[in-house]
């Protein structure tokens, strides 16, 4: 949904765009000759409703093999959801994939799966996080913490967002002093703040093993 950088059970806005990348070496059907064998997505399993694709499917540039699917949706109601595509090749097979995401308020402020990975970890660890303020201006400030409340790394970071989801921030195991922190379980906060002044935050845990 909306970027590559989506996965499933990931947030949204209320027009979303369902993109589709499809290869097959025999080709892709894209007029749906035989009966049943449009390009087509369901929303939120409402067979009745299906939506055909075949107009939306687009080849890569001198390949009848593989291309891409973008359908812009309108107007969804918040809350969950989920997809399911079926394509078909020339020769009547066909291949289903679904995936699930979330409509939210783009009113208010929300960030989703907070995570770092890998975690635990030895090295070096990523923080990643969804947010639902697609193509934003984004101040993030990230803090780790001992269990006990000592403050030993921070991350203070201005991006440009694009799409729902953030480029991971790398993080090699060092303090704010460049000495390699301990073993053990912290805690970290991400804070985020929008260019309009609208703030979230969450807390998670790490674990470092050495």
């Amino acid at each position: 949904m909306n970027d590559e950088n989506f996965v499933t059970g990931g947030i949204t806005d209320r027009q979303p765009t369902l993109l589709v990348f499809v290869y097959d070496s025999s080709g892709i059907n894209t007029i749906g000759s035989g009966i049943g064998h449009d390009i087509t997505t369901v929303l939120d399993n409402n067979t009745g409703s299906s939506i055909i694709l075949n107009d939306f499917y687009e080849a890569d540039t001198d390949s009848y093999q593989k291309g891409k699917i973008s359908y812009k949706f309108k107007s969804l109601d918040e809350g969950e959801h989920s997809l399911k595509v079926k394509v078909w090749d020339v020769n009547n097979n066909s291949a289903e994939e679904s995936l699930d995401f979330i409509v939210t308020n783009p009113g208010e402020f929300i960030l989703k799966h907070v995570l770092n990975y890998p975690n635990p970890f030895t090295t070096s660890t990523s923080f990643f996080f969804e947010h639902n303020q697609a193509n934003a201006e984004l101040d993030i400030l990230i803090q780790i913490f001992t269990v006990s409340g000592k403050l030993v790394k921070t991350f203070d970071r201005h991006v440009s967002s694009t799409g729902f989801r953030t480029e991971p921030i790398e993080w090699d195991g060092l303090d704010d002093f460049g000495s390699r922190i301990g073993r053990g379980v912290y805690i970290y906060r991400v804070s985020v703040r929008t260019a309009t002044g609208q703030t979230a935050e969450k807390f998670e845990k790490l674990v470092i093993l050495r």
